[in-house]
């Protein structure tokens, strides 16, 4: 019997249990898949893990039959420098790519140090575990009963994720010969609450399409659950012939090497830009992907530094490494779980202080729970050009501008305007960008600019580092108004004062004004010929810095009511240019349905990702 629901139960022969690693999942703390293999391993495998439960208090069985830890770098899908969205952006840039690496290494490191490994390999993820299990078949010919093999890894709601899984259970059902079978299970462990234990009916489809009424329900209703234990050195181990398995499979997977990016398909240039460190980033110093320094940087911000306290004051910063927590891109990678983190907060709160602080990091975490369950719910609709509006006539329609040209000064940071321009240079530069500056410059384009959204959207999934699906398009849909909320234009020149009174941050990615005034730096255009003479800058097309792309004077139409129409239907950008289906593109931030004050639940801000 070769499906994804068969249980092994009544499985009599070999079991082989291959934790299939995903790039959302790259840890052993509190990682619900990993422990459900480990249950699979210790023969109880109709009960699944209840939330919060230990791993290890749950096993029923001394003598685990060993795990498979697997990686695969997908170079048809998701990496490389051919592999491009349908809108021309790279799947994954080099940055982020490099970052993955890391990641990777860590994770196999970290089982190495437990006595386990990890089988790292380059290609399509359908192809590779096939492979594995044929191998492992192979290598158990003559065992009684025949050979089960378990697959496990963590559940993903969007349609290119839920392309490969059906592409890999597909190919397993190949390659079982008579007597074997298999069993494809898919494990949710991303979120801070699980969504089986959400306040509606229907679960996820039932959640409410704005934020703060899902807030005060699941704040109300909803416990989040503790991390689950790590499992134990013995629940980790590898069958004694895991390197026959992988020598005899047919795939490039291998438990010593570990590809370079030349080797995942990046060019020479996009491999330089990512060995370049710019002294500029808000990164913090030396950072690198991986479980370890994400743990060790939510210990130095939380515990050593004493940060979590001040969180709520400091969060719209936009220089240096502190203003914010910085733990999105790992939590991004799943190198650090969203509950080992409310739990660090209750903990802090427990032996230090409870304050509006403690709780906003918590908050921006049920975002983007938010954003992953909106995802789920919706499906593609997150990346149509009318996000979910579909063909209603909502007032926030409107017919979107597609200009290659302005689309390109906006991703260049050549726009005029200096604080969306440093904050684009800076995500260029870095593969970051703060929460404020990811509001400026999605509400620039796609309010002021009438871009199509999607672009942005396209952008953010090829440079940052944070990236994941949910939470980029659901905040991008959200911020271009089409989820159906309230409209938020932020006025760039006033949020540019308000957030970088003296021109710091402008001045740092936009050295061509630094001499400019402190009166001028937020609106250069303004200034006369003679002053620009003195400035040492000239504004204007082809000169030292441009003129405002839009007019500055100028109410974009529709925040004047006007200019609403149709975006356009069917799918959107997402798709890979390698034969990827319609769908959108990734972007992001969220709608909390007032306006822009940041001061308390319920306003309109980025993702909880960016924290």
């Amino acid at each position: 019997m070769a499906n994804g629901s068969s249980s092994s139960d009544d499985h009599t022969g070999r079991s082989v249990n291959i934790h299939w690693f995903r790039q959302t999942d790259l840890r052993l703390h509190d990682n619900p898949a990993l422990c459900r293999t480990v249950e699979l391993s210790c023969g109880r495998a109709t009960k699944k893990l209840p939330v919060g439960a230990s791993a290890a208090a749950s096993t029923s069985k001394t003598n685990p039959s060993g795990i498979v830890p697997v990686f695969v770098f997908d170079t048809t899908r998701i990496y490389g420098s051919n592999v491009r969205s349908k809108l021309g952006c790279l799947k994954c840039g080099p940055r982020r790519a490099k970052f993955v690496l890391e990641a990777v290494a860590d994770l196999r490191s970290n089982l190495e140090k437990r006595g386990s490994g990890l089988i790292v390999a380059v290609g399509k993820p359908e192809i590779v575990l096939a492979d594995i299990a044929k191998s492992a078949i192979l290598r158990s010919d003559n065992v009684e009963g025949g050979v089960k093999i378990n697959v496990v890894c963590q559940e993903e709601v969007c349609s290119e994720e839920l392309s490969v899984d059906k592409a890999v259970r597909a190919e397993l059902a190949k390659a079982m010969s008579k007597g074997n079978k298999f069993q494809f299970e898919p494990v949710w462990g991303s979120t801070m609450y699980d969504p089986s234990t959400l306040p509606y009916d229907g679960g996820v489809l039932g959640i409410p399409d704005t934020f703060t009424p899902f807030r005060n329900q699941v704040e109300k209703h909803c416990k989040i659950g503790n991390p689950l234990d790590e499992p134990s050195d013995a629940e980790l181990m590898m069958p004694s012939d895991i390197k026959d398995i992988v020598n005899d499979s047919a795939c490039r997977a291998s438990l010593t090497y570990t590809p370079t990016l030349a080797d995942l398909g990046y060019s020479a240039e996009d491999i330089d830009s990512a060995s370049h460190i710019d002294s500029r980033s808000a990164m913090p110093k030396n950072y690198c992907g991986g479980e370890t320094f994400a743990l060790e940087r939510v210990k130095d911000y939380i515990w050593e530094k004493d940060l979590l306290k001040i969180y709520f004051d400091t969060r719209n910063g936009m220089i240096g490494a502190d203003y914010s927590t910085k733990f999105a891109p790992w939590l991004a990678l799943g190198n650090v779980s969203p509950r080992y983190i409310a739990r660090e907060c209750r903990r802090y709160e427990e032996a230090r202080v409870q304050n509006k602080s403690t709780y906003w990091v918590v908050f921006e975490l049920l975002w983007r729970d938010y954003c992953k369950f909106f995802a789920k719910k919706y499906g593609d609709r997150i990346f149509y050009p009318n996000g979910i509006l579909g063909a209603s006539s909502h007032p926030n329609k409107r017919k979107w501008g597609m200009d290659p040209k302005q689309i390109q000064a906006w991703k260049d940071g050549m726009t005029g305007y200096p604080l969306v321009d440093a904050n684009m240079r800076e995500l260029a530069a870095t593969g970051f960008m703060s929460n404020r500056g990811r509001q400026n410059v999605c509400s620039f384009l796609t309010i002021d600019m009438n871009m199509d959204w999607r672009y942005g959207g396209d952008y953010f999934e090829e440079t940052l580092l944070d990236y994941d699906v949910h939470s980029n398009y659901v905040n991008w849909l959200a911020g271009a108004g089409m989820t159906g909320g309230r409209l938020n234009r932020f006025n760039i020149v006033k949020q540019s004062k308000d957030y970088d009174f003296g021109g710091d941050y402008v001045r740092l990615w936009c050295p061509e004004l630094k001499n400019v005034p402190d009166n001028f730096v937020h609106e250069p255009w303004k200034m006369s010929a003679a002053l620009m003479e003195e400035c040492g800058v000239k504004i204007g097309p082809g000169r030292d810095y441009p003129s405002p792309i839009v007019n500055p004077d100028v109410l974009p139409k529709i925040m004047n009511g006007g200019g609403r129409g149709g975006g356009g239907g069917g799918g959107g950008g997402r798709g890979n240019s390698r034969g990827g289906r319609s769908g959108g593109g990734r972007g992001g931030f969220h709608e909390r349905n007032k306006r822009d004050k940041g001061s308390r639940p319920g306003s309109y801000a980025f993702d909880s990702k960016y924290i």
